[in-house]
């Protein structure tokens, strides 16, 4: 769900006229893949989300973090600490055990370790008590007690810096305005506050963005629902939809639930950012995808839609007058764009498996005679267009009494497309073409005579 704190960085950023720095924080070397990362930037770019410059890694400026830490170190806003993992964890449970809250009982805080004190972390030294507040711009007046916090480390024992303080760094030395993120970072700020003034720094503004829950107010979970843009993509949302769908995730403007990209830069404003969780509908999402997919130009719809279609037809599909149609009439019913290549199959493919039970409701003995008559009079048609394929239909009706049009109908609709459901029959039989519905007709009867 990055993509939504991504998505409103890049909206805030446009909007006034200010430059969004994308920032990977891959100082954690085991989950911050080449693997993860790509797949962040390919979403990002998939969604039309840009940044400014290049990409800032963390894990290329070691050299900045380190130092900040020397130079907290020398001016005494840091200090060394010698307790091993092991006693701190003791003194933590011997502190719950009392029926207090654990933070560092400041053992190493004025014993002045030198660099040569053996293995060390590096803890920043806050003030005794004291509010380390900050106005959010979506949660008003925040903060906490420096008590509260405690004197916590900065640099782990292997040299690394903590997130906290790379971030800060990071944004002193970016330039960074305004930090927009997840409320599950509220808490954090008022550390980060700290360490920007001990570094003589002016803190940025902060906004913190309503976390994202699932149906029933759930927390989301990877495992249970879908939080990745691959997987939407994958199903078939078009990143217009994502983007009308992530912007009133915990953001509003009035009811307006559709916004193209240059909408939502003209009206976003973190004075409409919301404090309380927002759920994660996908309705409203595949309500919003459905019309993309029925207002968006075919032209701009195809390049999204070619790769389910080649799927479908197991390779490469070329475009073609009676394709875009069979799709525009496809786009009216279709809610994302993995069934609605499903649903050209016929098309795309002369090898169709006609679905068992709507042959068996609708392709029946009985219907033999009428079938074969139709065949015949469309083998026999001068021209192939729906009004040519109407006059054979009722043609055939006329020629035995009491059929009515959807008894014949359904069953040259599974007979040709495999499936119950598909546009209107005439105009399914003219995509489809002459050559190939009479040759499915005349396989579904061949079918027929053999069960008798």
């Amino acid at each position: 769900w990055s993509a939504r704190t991504a998505l409103f960085n890049w909206a805030f950023a446009r909007r006034h006229a200010g430059e969004m720095v994308l920032r990977s924080e891959d100082t954690d070397r085991e989950r911050s893949t080449k693997a993860a990362e790509d797949a962040v930037l390919e979403g990002l770019h998939w969604l039309g989300i840009d940044w400014d410059g290049d990409v800032v890694r963390q894990s290329g400026r070691a050299g900045l973090y380190e130092a900040a830490v020397e130079r907290m170190l020398a001016e005494g806003s840091a200090y060394r600490c010698t307790c091993s993992r092991e006693s701190l964890e003791t003194r933590k449970q011997e502190t719950i055990a009392r029926g207090e809250k654990w933070t560092y009982d400041g053992r190493c805080r004025d014993a002045a370790h030198g660099p040569d004190c053996g293995e060390h972390t590096v803890r920043i030294r806050l003030p005794e008590s004291g509010m380390l507040g900050f106005d959010d711009h979506v949660f008003g007046p925040s903060g906490q007690d420096a008590r509260e916090i405690g004197d916590r480390i900065i640099r782990r024992s292997d040299g690394g810096p903590l997130y906290h303080l790379a971030v800060v760094v990071d944004d002193v030395d970016l330039g960074i305005s305004h930090v927009i993120r997840g409320a599950d970072h509220l808490n954090n700020t008022s550390l980060q506050i700290a360490i920007y003034r001990a570094l003589g720094a002016e803190p940025p503004e902060f906004a913190h963005l309503p976390l994202l829950v699932g149906a029933g107010g759930k927390k989301l979970s990877k495992r249970r629902d879908p939080v990745s843009i691959q997987h939407f993509r994958d199903e078939g949302y078009l990143p217009e939809a994502l983007v009308s769908w992530l912007a009133r995730l915990g953001w509003s403007h009035g009811d307006q639930e559709i916004f193209t990209r240059e909408e939502l830069v003209a009206l976003f404003a973190l004075e409409d950012v919301h404090k309380s969780n927002a759920q994660a509908d996908v309705a409203k999402l595949t309500a919003s995808n459905q019309h993309w997919i029925k207002t968006l130009p075919l032209d701009a719809l195809w390049p999204r839609l070619e790769p389910h279609l080649e799927a479908v037809a197991g390779e490469p599909v070329a475009r073609s007058a009676a394709l875009d149609r069979l799709l525009e009439l496809l786009r009216e019913r279709s809610e994302t764009l993995r069934p609605m290549a499903e649903q050209a199959r016929f098309f795309l493919s002369d090898a169709i498996e006609r679905d068992a039970k709507a042959s068996a409701k609708h392709l029946k003995p009985a219907l033999r005679a009428p079938l074969e008559d139709l065949t015949r009079r469309l083998e026999a048609l001068p021209a192939w267009d729906v009004a040519s394929l109407e006059a054979a239909f009722q043609e055939t009706l006329a020629a035995h009494e009491g059929l009515k049009l959807g008894k014949l109908a359904q069953p040259v609709r599974v007979a040709v497309t495999g499936s119950a459901a598909s546009p209107p029959i005439y105009d399914t039989l003219e995509i489809l073409g002459a050559k190939r519905t009479v040759a499915r007709l005349k396989d579904a009867l061949e079918a027929l005579r053999a069960a008798d």
